[in-house]
């Protein structure tokens, strides 16, 4: 089974962090997402570019309507995405708690979403 994990973060929280803070967070990132890629079981691992390029598309009147995104609702945003494949749901949550935004980050409203996936197609 595939899963889909998100990697939220709060811009407000992250940016009302120190700057040494935020350095001393993010450089334990590659670490632990080596371990996390290490199971195995990763297929894609991203990050997300900076929230000022980002544009969200919606139906309106029949066309595609484009404004700047993320949601301006959105508390937390989505700055990372991974796949994995695990053999159970166990073993996916044990994978995903590995990723920094599930081990660290709490100071900037880091937190993972794990969601099964129904439809997989890669290239």
């Amino acid at each position: 089974m595939k899963y889909l994990g998100l990697a939220y973060f709060t811009p407000e929280k992250f940016a009302a962090m120190a700057p040494d803070d935020v350095k001393k967070l993010v450089s334990q990132c590659p670490a632990l997402d080596e371990k996390m890629r290490a199971t195995g079981k990763v297929l894609v691992s991203a990050s997300l570019g900076d929230l000022d390029s980002w544009k969200t598309l919606r139906p309106r009147s029949g066309k595609t309507h484009i404004s700047d995104g993320p949601y301006i609702e959105s508390k937390e945003v989505v700055g990372g995405l991974f796949i994995i494949e695990a053999d159970s749901h166990d073993e996916a949550l044990r994978i995903a708690s590995m990723h920094p935004a599930a081990t660290l980050g709490e100071a900037g409203g880091w937190a993972v979403e794990l969601i099964p996936m129904d439809f997989y197609l890669a290239r």
